[in-house]
């Protein structure tokens, strides 16, 4: 379906930022495993996180779903297998490379802890959509495979679908950090529930680190302790860039034990309500963004003060500014992948050039994501050069017609052109992987939305 904005009022007022995309996932995983009932209050209920939550029952956990809470009963770290077929994970990157590691715990039949009818009771099958189906997976492969457990790619080139012979006893591997830190949360996850514990090493450059971050805090809420330390390499590193800090984390056996845990609010979502005023003009404070919060995503707000906006902080909220006119800047967005395409949006129209790099890993999100933000501008006239880790644009755009590629982060931040211009997203509807009320939000401060066939 099509995506435009019908019309908008003047924009302000008070909204909840949606809640956390990466919380969510990490939170219904980490009370599936754990000894006990959990609380999550108010999670996400998208489509990514729905299929982490349908997963970790085809596992034996337990959850009802109410209005704003999920009640979870968790397997203790046992992992029964309960469908016969292959796990269809759909278009949730997350979910795949989180439960990889995870199902590697389940037991094998030979102790009858899988169904007996299992077609294959000594193997589990993690498939998905075509997109699913271009996301890389090599390293965390190669990683497990030195860790002893028996997994390959189906089709033999390092992607879904993904077959995993259960049987998992840890130990210490290597893999690289430039890629998804999504490899790393997923070993750090299932290492407490291994007879060793994991010892991860990281070669190269680490990217991302603040959703490993984010993934050590909550496993923390869950009762896991894990440990983090880094080093220079060489003597003359004296500026301790990323290039120059290696990284060694580790988790000893133990238990996770459930909790009550709310899930905070989203900062990649909420990047598309403060970026709707900082474009158009007008004030907004959004709801339930922690000051303190891990997420990388955080950025958004420095970024949108440099941009021209004025933002006030609050313990658990963001109040912006704006007179609508915004200027370029230079950003590294190596921290924080996800806000690519809300960055580009807000740079197509600011006055002045946006150097926009060090994000080499955001070609490995739900589309390639330097390549698909630079077509769909330049559609639009933009003045915009694709480089290997990023983008430099000046403002400037046109009217026109532009596609998500099935994209949910590109189909929200495209969108918010429409603020200015008559822009029409095809396949804007995938919004709904991540932000499901989307368009309510965005309604809340006078910008109303339209989904046409």
């Amino acid at each position: 379906m099509k995506l435009k904005v019908k019309n908008v009022s003047e924009i302000s007022g008070v909204v909840k930022a949606p809640p956390s995309k990466s919380y969510t996932h990490r939170a219904v995983i980490l009370a599936s495993l754990s000894e006990g009932t959990s609380i999550l209050k108010d999670p996400l209920a998208a489509e990514d996180t729905l299929t982490s939550l349908k997963t970790c029952e085809k596992f034996g956990a337990k959850i009802e779903k109410l209005a704003n809470q999920w009640i979870v009963e968790g397997t203790a770290g046992n992992l029964i297998l309960k469908s016969d077929e292959t796990i269809d994970l759909e278009n949730s990157g997350t979910t795949l490379r989180i439960m990889t590691s995870i199902a590697a715990l389940a037991k094998n039949n030979n102790k009858n802890n899988f169904n007996k009818n299992h077609k294959n009771p000594d193997k589990i099958i993690f498939t998905g959509d075509d997109s699913l189906q271009t996301r890389p997976m090599g390293p965390l492969l190669n990683s497990l495979k030195d860790l002893g457990v028996e997994i390959k790619s189906i089709n033999n080139n390092e992607k879904a679908p993904i077959q995993i012979t259960p049987g998992f006893k840890g130990g210490t591997t290597e893999i690289i950090g430039n890629i998804s830190s999504q490899y790393i949360s997923s070993l750090l996850i299932s290492g407490p529930l291994t007879k060793l514990g994991i010892e991860v090493k990281i070669k190269g450059e680490l990217s991302s680190k603040p959703y490993i971050d984010m993934t050590r805090d909550i496993m923390k809420k869950f009762g896991v302790i894990s440990t983090h330390e880094s080093f220079t390499k060489h003597k003359e590193c004296k500026n301790e860039t990323s290039k120059c800090i290696t990284h060694t984390f580790k988790v000893e056996p133990q238990k996770y034990l459930a909790t009550d845990y709310t899930i905070e609010g989203d900062y990649s979502s909420a990047s598309y309500l403060l970026g709707a005023v900082a474009i158009y003009g007008g004030e907004i404070t959004v709801k339930n963004l922690f000051k303190d919060s891990k997420q990388g995503d955080k950025l958004i707000i420095s970024v949108l003060k440099d941009m021209g906006a004025k933002i006030i902080v609050e313990h658990d909220s963001v109040t912006l500014k704006s007179d609508g006119n915004l200027k370029g800047i230079n950003i590294n967005l190596q921290e924080s992948p996800d806000l690519l395409p809300t960055i580009a949006v807000l740079a197509a129209l600011a006055d002045g050039e946006t150097h926009i790099y060090g994000v080499e890993h955001g070609r490995f999100k739900e589309t390639d994501r330097i390549a698909t933000c630079f077509e769909e501008l330049a559609k639009l006239g933009v003045n915009i050069q694709e480089n290997p880790d990023g983008l430099k644009i000046n403002g400037g755009v046109t009217s026109g017609t532009v596609s998500s590629h099935k994209d949910h982060r590109l189909a929200m931040a495209l969108s918010l052109i429409g603020l200015k211009h008559d822009i029409v997203v095809e396949d804007g509807e995938v919004f709904d992987i991540s932000f499901p009320n989307f368009m309510e939000a965005m309604a809340e401060i006078g910008i109303n939305y339209g989904l046409y066939d």
